[in-house]
């Protein structure tokens, strides 16, 4: 009998399901992909069902099911919170309460509950803690035999950011912060009052820094208020937010709008409104920040645990911008960072938590690492395919040689076309990895505004990531190693850039952002920085083939990578979710395995109402 263990995270935003089989990682997903619900925080029925499935198991063939929290603690937490800063949150203590007196608290009944619609004979349920989940998905997949863990998200039970040490099979904590002073909530109240939205727009905010002035008065003084009003960083990293300027520990929001428009002189933007430059200076502010943090944490990690080697996971290690800085600071000689490293990883380290710590099993690193890419989730073959091109009466060409099918695809690409890819795997995080992505050439001038306001119908401030040959980084990228979950970002190579307008300084944003700046204009940002994922012909080799017939073809060893999705839509899952957006959008091909599908070729696609109704925008 093998050793099966399914982690589950759940009931706050991303939940997952992830399937662990003596000690291998055998499949990953997120329920957002199943349910069509961006950020879906349900129980991750249809993962999980997915990943047994995958794995050829039933529920009753299961050693344990590992929870990615302890929920008592975190009831426990909110019970002194409330405490503490009573009478104020009464409105959102009565909103809170009844549910967990109702649901939460008697978790182990509603998951032994959800897991009996699973099948008979429920196996042991175990609760790791949050944050030891986060370091579990962060160290135990890496190439590391030892390594020092940093953890930072907005809040687990009671800890916000943790320093650990991975050895072997063991994971030793070592300095702790707890709620509610939190680096994460402290990035995502910057989020909402810059306009956006609270866990999924915190990639935007950091998008949105680079435009700001990084030699302006402004930002140097809002960034002082930042550290004189409303926090005290200690020496080690940790730091104590002042309560005054936040509501979200007992309230419905996360700041008071009144103070800190007194404190920084503008209001709270608007969502959806237009994005003026104080709000960009406010990005890079306390992006900022945030990194020097970052910075100072990970030399407390260094300094704690002697290790050569950083780990990282929690939703502040999605912050790539402050990973690619962090790499070239040299504080460690190298950093892995698991690439679902939100709630949905929490699956994956409550698994892994249960294998090594409460079952005390062995661990052997595995070159590169344990991830297999990232590509864990379902796949789907020509069958699907074609009974999805029936449905829809949809013709194709289907080619014997992908060979062939690259190359063609490659010569698309170069005139401009946008090109759905659909392959193999899905991929298991936030990230699309060349198996469920929009591609272009980044070379067009045009490229990065067609795909954000034509296809991807989102904000055109927002920059996209280039897919490169992992032979290929040092030719186009100021990086000396692999980043193949597009966690890194890095500078454009001095050879690659062009030089600016004499105005460049005092352009509006959306001027800025369309000089073409380098010879990949669609994949650089406005400050010269690219967010990076290299292509290993070893663990894709198909999109690695793509890519290198463009290459080949047209001098380019890259191209650009989006997620196949509108905005507010979850990453596409199946063949019939990616010809649906193939069809909503103004994408020009669509590849489903061997199958080219044109645009053209297609009929005219039919469906009731407004599918944008669909998707709530995030």
């Amino acid at each position: 009998m093998s050793d099966a263990i399914l982690g589950i995270s759940a009931y706050y935003h991303d939940s997952a399901a992830v399937l662990l089989r003596d000690g291998v990682i055998v499949a990953a997903a997120q329920e957002e992909r199943f349910s069509r619900r961006k950020h879906d925080a349900g129980f991750p029925h249809h993962a999980a069902k997915y990943v047994l499935r995958e794995g050829g198991l039933d529920l009753s063939d299961l050693t344990a099911v590992a929870f990615y929290d302890k929920p008592y603690l975190k009831f426990e937490r909110l019970l002194e919170t409330y405490n503490g800063f009573a009478p104020k949150g009464l409105t959102s203590f009565l909103s809170a309460i009844p549910v967990w007196i109702k649901e939460k608290l008697f978790m182990r009944k509603m998951l032994g509950e959800e897991l009996a619609r699973l099948g008979e004979d429920s196996p042991q349920i175990l609760f790791p803690e949050h944050h030891l989940s986060h370091a579990a998905s962060a160290f135990y997949p890496s190439p590391f035999e030892e390594a020092a863990i940093l953890t930072v998200d907005g809040v687990g039970e009671w800890a916000t950011t943790t320093i650990c040490k991975g050895s072997g099979k063991d994971i030793t904590v070592l300095k702790e912060l707890h709620f509610p002073h939190s680096l994460g909530l402290l990035y995502s109240a910057f989020t909402a009052f810059c306009g956006f939205k609270v866990n999924s727009g915190e990639y935007k905010l950091m998008g949105l820094a680079p435009y700001g002035d990084p030699d302006s008065d402004r930002v140097a003084r809002w960034k002082q208020a930042m550290y004189d009003e409303l926090m005290d960083v200690r020496e080690d990293g940790s730091l104590l937010l002042n309560m005054d300027y936040f509501n979200y520990a007992t309230g419905l929001t996360m700041c008071n709008n009144a103070r800190w428009e007194a404190l920084f002189s503008v209001p709270p933007r608007r969502a959806e409104s237009e994005i003026s430059q104080e709000y960009m200076d406010l990005a890079l502010a306390i992006q900022q920040v945030t990194e020097e943090v970052v910075f100072t944490l990970a030399g407390t990690a260094r300094d704690l645990t002697g290790c050569d080697n950083l780990v990282m996971a929690g939703g502040v290690a999605l912050n790539c911008v402050a990973n690619g800085k962090l790499l070239r600071r040299g504080t460690f000689k190298d950093l892995w960072i698991q690439p679902a490293a939100g709630d949905a990883g929490g699956a994956l380290g409550a698994a892994l938590a249960a294998r090594h710590i409460w079952q005390g099993r062995e661990r052997t690193p595995e070159p590169g690492d344990a991830m297999r890419g990232a590509y864990l989730g379902p796949e789907f073959g020509e069958a699907d395919i074609r009974r999805t091109a029936g449905l829809h009466d949809a013709p194709f060409k289907k080619y014997d040689d992908f060979g062939d099918l690259a190359g063609d695809v490659a010569d698309l690409l170069a005139e401009g076309n946008a090109v759905g890819w659909f392959q193999g795997r899905m991929e298991y995080g936030p990230r699309a990895l060349g198996n469920r992505s929009i591609l272009g050439d980044p070379r067009h001038p045009e490229m990065q505004k067609k795909l954000n306001l034509k296809i991807k119908y989102r904000e055109g401030f927002r920059p996209f990531a280039p897919s490169v040959m992992k032979e290929a980084i040092g030719d186009w990228f100021d990086l000396s190693r692999p980043s193949p979950y597009m966690l890194l970002v890095a500078p454009v190579a001095d050879s690659r850039l062009k030089p600016l307008p004499d105005d460049y300084a005092t352009m509006s944003m959306y001027d800025r952002l369309y000089v073409q700046r380098s010879t990949i204009p669609a994949v650089t940002h406005v400050d010269n920085s690219a967010r990076i994922q290299s292509v290993s012909r070893a663990t894709n080799p198909r999109y690695w083939t793509l890519i290198n017939a463009f290459d080949r073809a047209h001098g380019c060893g890259l191209v650009v990578n989006t997620s196949f999705n509108v905005r507010g839509e979850p990453i596409v899952c199946t063949p019939d979710d990616a010809y649906a957006c193939f069809m909503r959008t103004e994408m020009d091909y669509l590849v489903m395995g061997d199958c080219l599908f044109a645009k053209p070729d297609q009929p005219e696609w039919r469906e009731k109402g407004d599918w944008r109704d669909q998707f709530e925008l995030d």
